[in-house]
Protein backbone atom coordinates (compact mmCIF):
# COMPACT_ATOMS: atom_id res chain seq x y z
CA UNK A 1 0.00 0.00 0.00
CA UNK A 2 1.55 3.34 -1.53
CA UNK A 3 0.04 5.88 1.52
CA UNK A 4 1.20 9.78 1.68
CA UNK A 5 1.60 11.19 5.14
CA UNK A 6 -1.43 11.09 7.19
CA UNK A 7 -1.91 14.87 7.72
CA UNK A 8 -1.79 15.23 4.35
CA UNK A 9 -3.66 12.48 2.97
CA UNK A 10 -6.53 13.53 5.39
CA UNK A 11 -7.12 16.45 3.38
CA UNK A 12 -6.80 15.09 0.24
CA UNK A 13 -9.62 12.22 1.63
CA UNK A 14 -11.40 14.91 3.10
CA UNK A 15 -11.42 16.96 -0.02
CA UNK A 16 -12.87 13.85 -2.26
CA UNK A 17 -15.34 12.85 0.48
CA UNK A 18 -16.97 16.44 -0.41
CA UNK A 19 -17.68 15.33 -3.53
CA UNK A 20 -18.62 12.06 -3.39
CA UNK A 21 -22.00 10.07 -3.57
CA UNK A 22 -23.37 6.95 -2.39
CA UNK A 23 -23.83 3.89 -4.57
CA UNK A 24 -27.25 4.33 -5.21
CA UNK A 25 -26.40 7.54 -6.51
CA UNK A 26 -23.87 6.11 -9.00
CA UNK A 27 -26.09 3.75 -10.26
CA UNK A 28 -28.30 6.28 -10.93
CA UNK A 29 -25.50 8.52 -12.97
CA UNK A 30 -24.56 5.33 -14.62
CA UNK A 31 -28.03 4.60 -15.58
CA UNK A 32 -28.62 7.96 -16.97
CA UNK A 33 -25.20 8.64 -18.86
CA UNK A 34 -26.06 5.33 -21.08
CA UNK A 35 -29.53 6.72 -21.50
CA UNK A 36 -27.14 9.68 -22.63
CA UNK A 37 -24.55 7.60 -24.43
CA UNK A 38 -22.03 9.36 -22.56
CA UNK A 39 -19.37 8.14 -19.74
CA UNK A 40 -17.52 9.51 -16.66
CA UNK A 41 -13.65 10.52 -17.04
CA UNK A 42 -11.92 12.62 -19.92
CA UNK A 43 -12.39 10.55 -22.28
CA UNK A 44 -15.11 10.88 -24.38
CA UNK A 45 -14.63 7.40 -26.51
CA UNK A 46 -17.14 5.38 -28.66
CA UNK A 47 -15.73 2.30 -27.14
CA UNK A 48 -15.51 3.79 -23.56
CA UNK A 49 -19.30 4.78 -23.37
CA UNK A 50 -19.84 0.98 -24.98
CA UNK A 51 -18.18 -0.12 -22.06
CA UNK A 52 -20.45 1.91 -19.54
CA UNK A 53 -23.66 0.35 -21.06
CA UNK A 54 -21.85 -2.58 -20.99
CA UNK A 55 -21.40 -2.06 -17.11
CA UNK A 56 -24.66 -0.78 -16.46
CA UNK A 57 -26.10 -4.30 -17.44
CA UNK A 58 -23.38 -5.81 -15.20
CA UNK A 59 -24.05 -4.41 -12.55
CA UNK A 60 -27.75 -4.43 -12.54
CA UNK A 61 -27.34 -8.34 -12.36
CA UNK A 62 -24.74 -8.44 -9.72
CA UNK A 63 -27.39 -6.12 -7.31
CA UNK A 64 -29.91 -8.98 -8.04
CA UNK A 65 -27.72 -11.78 -7.68
CA UNK A 66 -24.98 -11.56 -5.62
CA UNK A 67 -25.63 -14.01 -2.45
CA UNK A 68 -23.28 -14.39 0.59
CA UNK A 69 -23.41 -17.05 3.11
CA UNK A 70 -25.00 -17.10 6.80
CA UNK A 71 -21.00 -17.38 7.98
CA UNK A 72 -19.93 -14.37 5.94
CA UNK A 73 -22.97 -12.34 6.78
CA UNK A 74 -21.97 -13.19 10.95
CA UNK A 75 -18.63 -11.64 9.96
CA UNK A 76 -19.76 -8.23 8.32
CA UNK A 77 -22.57 -7.89 10.96
CA UNK A 78 -20.22 -8.24 13.75
CA UNK A 79 -17.84 -5.60 13.30
CA UNK A 80 -18.18 -2.76 15.29
CA UNK A 81 -16.17 0.27 14.38
CA UNK A 82 -17.71 3.17 12.29
CA UNK A 83 -15.73 3.15 8.84
CA UNK A 84 -15.51 4.92 5.46
CA UNK A 85 -15.40 2.57 2.59
CA UNK A 86 -14.30 5.14 -0.16
CA UNK A 87 -14.12 3.83 -3.81
CA UNK A 88 -12.40 5.35 -6.79
CA UNK A 89 -13.73 4.80 -10.18
CA UNK A 90 -14.86 5.18 -13.53
CA UNK A 91 -18.29 4.14 -15.54
CA UNK A 92 -16.51 2.62 -17.90
CA UNK A 93 -14.45 0.38 -15.90
CA UNK A 94 -14.72 -3.57 -16.44
CA UNK A 95 -13.32 -4.40 -12.99
CA UNK A 96 -15.39 -1.70 -11.40
CA UNK A 97 -19.08 -3.44 -12.43
CA UNK A 98 -18.32 -6.79 -11.07
CA UNK A 99 -16.51 -5.94 -8.28
CA UNK A 100 -18.78 -2.84 -6.70
CA UNK A 101 -22.29 -4.17 -6.25
CA UNK A 102 -20.29 -6.60 -4.39
CA UNK A 103 -19.03 -3.93 -2.09
CA UNK A 104 -22.61 -2.65 -2.13
CA UNK A 105 -23.87 -5.82 -0.67
CA UNK A 106 -21.70 -5.98 2.30
CA UNK A 107 -21.82 -2.51 3.14
CA UNK A 108 -25.80 -2.75 3.71
CA UNK A 109 -25.09 -5.76 5.62
CA UNK A 110 -23.39 -3.31 8.83
CA UNK A 111 -24.45 0.51 9.44
CA UNK A 112 -21.11 1.51 10.27
CA UNK A 113 -19.93 1.25 7.28
CA UNK A 114 -20.31 4.29 4.76
CA UNK A 115 -20.21 3.57 1.31
CA UNK A 116 -18.99 6.69 -0.57
CA UNK A 117 -17.89 6.68 -4.49
CA UNK A 118 -15.92 8.82 -6.38
CA UNK A 119 -14.40 9.21 -9.86
CA UNK A 120 -10.70 8.77 -10.64
CA UNK A 121 -10.33 11.69 -12.90
CA UNK A 122 -11.86 14.06 -10.76
CA UNK A 123 -9.56 13.28 -7.80
CA UNK A 124 -6.27 13.13 -9.27
CA UNK A 125 -4.05 13.73 -6.18
CA UNK A 126 -6.81 11.22 -4.14
CA UNK A 127 -5.72 8.58 -6.90
CA UNK A 128 -1.80 9.43 -6.90
CA UNK A 129 -2.38 9.02 -3.15
CA UNK A 130 -3.15 5.26 -3.82
CA UNK A 131 -1.37 3.78 -6.88
CA UNK A 132 -1.25 -0.14 -7.52
CA UNK A 133 2.42 -1.00 -8.44
CA UNK A 134 2.38 2.87 -9.78
CA UNK A 135 -0.59 2.62 -11.49
CA UNK A 136 -3.64 4.66 -11.53
CA UNK A 137 -5.49 0.97 -11.59
CA UNK A 138 -9.31 1.23 -10.09
CA UNK A 139 -11.55 0.48 -8.69
CA UNK A 140 -9.48 1.25 -5.19
CA UNK A 141 -10.97 1.12 -1.92
CA UNK A 142 -9.83 3.11 0.75
CA UNK A 143 -11.01 2.00 4.24
CA UNK A 144 -11.11 5.01 6.72
CA UNK A 145 -11.36 4.60 10.24
CA UNK A 146 -14.11 7.27 11.34
CA UNK A 147 -12.80 7.76 14.57
CA UNK A 148 -8.95 8.42 13.61
CA UNK A 149 -9.00 9.41 10.45
CA UNK A 150 -6.85 7.04 9.73
CA UNK A 151 -6.72 5.13 6.50
CA UNK A 152 -6.36 1.30 7.65
CA UNK A 153 -6.24 -0.67 4.48
CA UNK A 154 -6.99 -0.64 0.84
CA UNK A 155 -8.60 -3.21 -1.56
CA UNK A 156 -8.47 -2.95 -5.11
CA UNK A 157 -8.58 -3.19 -8.11
CA UNK A 158 -9.29 -6.59 -8.47
CA UNK A 159 -9.78 -9.34 -5.58
CA UNK A 160 -6.84 -11.28 -5.00
CA UNK A 161 -7.58 -14.54 -6.76
CA UNK A 162 -8.10 -12.20 -9.94
CA UNK A 163 -4.72 -10.15 -9.14
CA UNK A 164 -2.51 -13.64 -8.94
CA UNK A 165 -4.18 -14.71 -12.14
CA UNK A 166 -3.16 -11.28 -14.11
CA UNK A 167 0.06 -11.10 -11.86
CA UNK A 168 1.19 -14.60 -13.23
CA UNK A 169 -0.65 -14.33 -16.97
CA UNK A 170 1.64 -11.04 -17.37
CA UNK A 171 4.69 -12.80 -15.87
CA UNK A 172 4.63 -15.41 -18.92
CA UNK A 173 3.24 -13.49 -21.63
CA UNK A 174 4.23 -9.79 -20.69
CA UNK A 175 0.79 -8.07 -21.26
CA UNK A 176 -2.99 -8.59 -20.77
CA UNK A 177 -4.01 -9.97 -24.43
CA UNK A 178 -8.04 -9.66 -25.69
CA UNK A 179 -8.28 -13.21 -25.31
CA UNK A 180 -6.95 -13.21 -21.35
CA UNK A 181 -9.53 -10.04 -20.37
CA UNK A 182 -12.43 -12.09 -21.92
CA UNK A 183 -11.25 -15.26 -19.52
CA UNK A 184 -11.20 -13.20 -16.76
CA UNK A 185 -14.50 -11.71 -17.26
CA UNK A 186 -15.31 -15.40 -17.35
CA UNK A 187 -14.03 -15.77 -14.18
CA UNK A 188 -15.76 -13.08 -12.33
CA UNK A 189 -18.81 -14.82 -13.93
CA UNK A 190 -17.98 -18.13 -12.30
CA UNK A 191 -16.80 -16.88 -8.95
CA UNK A 192 -19.96 -14.67 -8.51
CA UNK A 193 -18.00 -12.17 -6.09
CA UNK A 194 -17.14 -14.45 -3.67
CA UNK A 195 -13.86 -13.58 -3.56
CA UNK A 196 -14.54 -10.19 -3.78
CA UNK A 197 -16.77 -10.85 -0.86
CA UNK A 198 -14.00 -13.00 1.42
CA UNK A 199 -11.32 -10.15 0.44
CA UNK A 200 -13.66 -7.51 2.30
CA UNK A 201 -13.95 -9.29 5.40
CA UNK A 202 -9.99 -9.68 5.85
CA UNK A 203 -10.67 -5.99 5.62
CA UNK A 204 -12.54 -5.94 8.85
CA UNK A 205 -10.47 -8.23 10.43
Amino acid sequence: MEVLETPMINDIISNSLDKSISYSEYRELVEKLVEDQLTTGKDKTDALINYTMLNDRRMRRWDKTVKLSEEDIASIKSFDKKATWLVITESWCGDAAHVMPVINKVAELNDKIDYKIVMRDENDALMDAFLTNGGRAIPKLIMIDDTTNEVVNTFGPRPSVATKLVNDYKALHGKLTPEFKEDLQRWYNKDKGQSTVSDLINLLK
